[in-house]
């Protein structure tokens, strides 16, 4: 099964990283956070990527070119140009990057992608947010109810520490839990090939008209996940992220 990642948009708000690189390739303990997530999901068995481009693809072109060499042992043989590869901790991928144009929006930058997918299921994220969320929970899920889509529903952290209280007397302070209250779309993915017949063309919102229509026919589902999940849109959730590799134990990391 392919997992699609869009990784075209311009990422605005994270401007001091992303005057150079797309916001796919801002960097989460060293590596980019695009690394992160296609880690997690080949955790999970999946190694078949499809990565949509858009805004400086071409740095996420050379990254997954030059992956291998910068990340192994290296023979060179400077008159013959050969280069011999050895000891590298290469994951098994295969990544397929398909320029989905410059302007163009999520639900086109979709839709751009259905040559490559074919007729068949599959998943899809955003290339700048993390989880630890179950992907074979999650299929199983999508599987079980029959419908053409499934997102993955969170609850976001909140946006500052938490008290709680015994009448006015506060017992606890809890450090930037999850919300208790709302539910939005996490992204995490599982599609049937239908849904491209609901994206119009390149300046379609894959979360305002395809979304909308899925709900209206009866064939959007949603996974709820109460567990860690965090996307990164600005400088601060940078930081929040990076605090947590930093700690030893971040909890999205699913891999030895």
């Amino acid at each position: 099964m392919k997992v699609a990642i869009l990784a075209g948009g311009a990422g605005s708000r994270l401007a001091e990283e992303t005057e150079i690189k797309p916001k796919p390739m801002v960097e989460i303990g060293g590596r980019p956070i695009l690394w992160h997530i296609m880690m997690h999901y080949y955790t999970y068995g999946f190694k078949d990527f499809v990565i949509a481009l858009g805004y400086k693809g071409e740095v996420i072109k050379k990254y997954m070119v030059d992956y291998c060499s910068l990340n192994s042992d290296l023979t060179v043989r400077l008159r013959s140009g050969e280069v011999q590869v050895r000891n590298g901790p290469v994951p098994d991928w295969t990544v397929e990057l398909v320029d989905t144009g410059l302007p163009t929006l999520t639900g086109g930058r979709i839709k751009r992608l259905q040559p490559v997918i074919g007729n068949e299921t599959f998943m899809l994220t955003w290339g700048d947010g993390v989880s630890d969320v179950n992907l074979n929970d999650l299929l199983a899920f999508h599987r079980s109810h029959g419908k053409l889509a499934t997102l993955t529903a969170v609850r976001p952290p909140a946006r500052y520490g938490h008290m709680v209280f015994e009448g006015d007397q506060v017992t606890e302070f809890l450090e930037k839990p999850q919300t208790m209250e709302g539910w939005i779309n996490g992204a995490f993915f599982v599609l049937e090939p239908q849904i491209f017949d609901y994206i119009a063309g390149d300046q379609t919102q894959w979360e305002h008209e395809p979304l909308e229509g899925l709900a209206r026919d009866g064939q959007l589902m949603a996974y709820r996940h109460t567990s860690f999940w965090q996307c990164m849109d600005t400088l601060r959730d940078k930081y929040v992220l990076e605090k947590l590799w930093q700690g030893g134990n971040p909890p999205w990391k699913s891999w030895a």
